[in-house]
């Protein structure tokens, strides 16, 4: 590769086994510590031959082990390539020993090749790749969706026969198929299970697939939609394990009103959730197990309270239980003739996740005291949410908790000095600074969509919501790659970007700085000052004629703190706002039944 591998701050110190307060002094002490070549003034990125020359200089140790040189060559290529390559590499290393195939194969140039190859000899292929799997997780962790370990080793715990065949029909990278291998409470040997996987992205599928031969485990993955284009149709698992994407819009309603996965009713538009959970049932066998990640308000959301009802009258639905930031339905395909249950197990486990391996052993048992009536659940609002039916002795510490968890999200707003008369300060435009070339701008392909494909798309909802990117597009010229420290505007919301990874939505602007003279939260906060005038797509306001003082960069960076906090303030307050509701709704319960009481003078108890 051409491309001059490059290194940031974190890699420098683990390099040299330093912290990176070290490197940090080495660059304010050293007037001949390389200069960065690349990434912002925050996230700077430096050239990894210009390092070690320089540590060789100084006498310093270090050693960039072939692992970290390997990693170093696949990241000069760029972050739209890095998934690429890595699956090119996982290719390269599930090739046959029998063919004789040049090293090339895969896709990856003769020299990075033959790197891997060398590193798949010094560690064994598994570890290497793993190592490459582990290094691009935690690159791209604002744009791959990662089951957590330790929930998806419950998961697959929770429904797992002892020699199966387990299906997830949204594989990503493959957390939950590889779950079995890295749980040491799994049931059965890897050799005896069958992994069957679905994954939109063709970079993650072949990432997955990758990972599961090379622990010669017996596995088939396809790339495409699970929706539109099921790649399995007819296929029924032993269990089925699935965390489908959340809120995704543009899941196939239109094309798919008809389809005979619909059982248990026609999932509305702002439901896909649900319809993913009927796409597992439909792909397990009678009596097999589905355990699917749903969002929290998936339990009480008013638009799905038919389809709930349904899978709870057939008896498919067995289990509702709160994790951390998501919660777990545990179902189970009626067989023909079956008489249903009268009780479905709610459980908040948000806690510790612990509890819910005996508390599912004891509902099995039906010995389970966390049980609800499913009549009463059809009678009221088919609400399952967990939080509304765990046991009244333990509203107490949970509103406790839900009230420790509400002050720690608030944030306080930056100490502003108020003046009696506003600054008179030299200004300029946003287009003066884009002619002095302290700006660039860019849009995206006036023709991009953002509904599918395998490239990580920024969305203005995204941008509105401080979310990660959620679009994806297809390969194509033209693609703005955004990267840290990038100001991106939408319609009604400007942010500063901290993570690289992805490409520039429909209907954003992007300003890239000249972070040498120009902060970027400082001209964020001038842009979002400026209101809806200062977004794209306006035909009453150019968004050039934005004015922003003449200041230092000293001065900037001051007004920068200050916008910043100002926003961090906003994602706190949309926080509060979610976990008050949870914490009104523990105290009315509360203070209703018994088990809180108010701390007013001359009360008892």
């Amino acid at each position: 590769m051409s491309h001059d591998p490059t290194v940031n701050a974190g890699d420098i110190a683990r390099l040299a086994g330093v912290g990176r307060a070290a490197v940090s002094n080495w660059r304010r002490r050293h007037d001949d510590f390389p200069d960065p070549i690349g990434g912002t003034a925050n996230q700077p990125l430096f050239s990894l031959r210009q390092v070690e020359s320089w540590l060789r200089r100084y006498g310093k140790s270090y050693q960039v082990s072939l692992g970290d040189r390997v990693w170093q060559r696949l990241k000069a290529a760029g972050d739209l390539r890095l998934g690429e390559l890595v699956a090119q590499a996982g290719a390269l290393l599930t090739r046959p020993a029998t063919d004789p195939g040049s090293p090339v194969e895969g896709g990856l140039e003769p020299e990075l090749a033959e790197l891997v190859l060398e590193l798949a000899e010094q560690l064994g292929a598994l570890t290497a790749y793993e190592f490459l799997c582990e290094r691009y997780l935690e690159a791209h962790s604002r744009q791959l969706s990662v089951t957590r370990e330790d929930v998806a080793g419950l998961m697959v715990r929770l429904v797992r026969p002892t020699g199966s065949t387990i299906l997830d029909p949204a594989c990503g990278v493959g957390t939950l198929l590889l779950a079995p291998t890295h749980d040491r409470h799994a049931r059965a040997e890897p050799g005896a299970v069958r992994m069957l996987g679905q994954e939109l992205s063709e970079t993650s599928a072949a990432i997955t697939a990758a990972r599961l031969r090379l622990r010669g485990i017996e596995a088939e993955v396809v790339s495409g939609d699970s929706m539109r284009h099921d790649g399995f149709a007819g296929e029924r698992a032993d269990a089925v394990v699935c965390d489908p994407p959340f809120n995704e819009r543009a899941w196939g309603y239109e094309e798919l009103t008809g389809d005979p996965r619909w059982e248990y009713g026609l999932p509305p538009r702002g439901e896909p959730e649900l319809a993913w959970v009927q796409h597992c049932l439909t792909h397990v066998k009678s009596r097999g197990l589905v355990a699917i990640l749903m969002p929290p308000a998936a339990a009480s959301r008013k638009a799905g309270r038919r389809i709930r009802a349904n899978l709870l009258r057939a008896g498919a639905l067995r289990a509702v239980i709160a994790l951390p930031g998501s919660d777990l339905w545990l179902l189970r395909r009626p067989a023909p003739g079956e008489r249903p249950p009268s009780e479905v197990l709610i459980l908040d486990a948000t806690a510790d996740l612990a509890i819910v391996e005996p508390a599912w052993e004891a509902y099995l048992e039906d010995r389970s005291d966390q049980t609800v009536r499913i009549i009463d659940l059809l009678a009221d609002e088919v609400d399952m949410t967990p939080a509304r039916h765990q046991r009244r002795d333990d509203v107490g510490k949970a509103y406790a908790e839900a009230r420790d968890r509400f002050m720690a999200a608030t944030s306080a707003p930056p100490d502003l000095k108020v003046l009696e008369q506003p600054l008179d300060q030299p200004a300029t435009t946003l287009g003066d600074l884009i002619k002095e070339g302290l700006v660039a701008t860019s849009q995206a392909p006036p023709k991009m969509a953002a509904d599918g494909g395998e490239v990580p798309v920024l969305t203005s909802d995204d941008v509105l919501n401080g979310t990660p990117p959620s679009g994806a597009t297809t390969m194509q010229q033209g693609l703005i790659a955004i990267r840290p420290g990038d100001v991106v505007a939408s319609y009604s919301s400007v942010r500063v970007m901290a993570d690289g990874g992805a490409v520039l939505g429909p209907h954003l602007t992007l300003y890239r700085v000249d972070a040498r003279r120009l902060d970027p939260d400082f001209l964020a906060g001038f842009l979002r000052a400026a209101g809806g005038r200062a977004t794209t797509g306006s035909s009453r306001f150019d968004v050039r004629r934005t004015r922003l003082p003449r200041l230092s960069l000293k001065e900037q960076k001051a007004y920068g703190d200050a916008f910043r906090q100002l926003a961090v303030l906003e994602d706190a307050i949309r926080e509060t706002s979610t976990l008050g509701q949870a914490l009104i709704r523990l105290g009315l319960d509360g203070l209703a039944d018994g088990h809180l009481h108010p701390r007013a003078h001359g009360l008892t108890p």
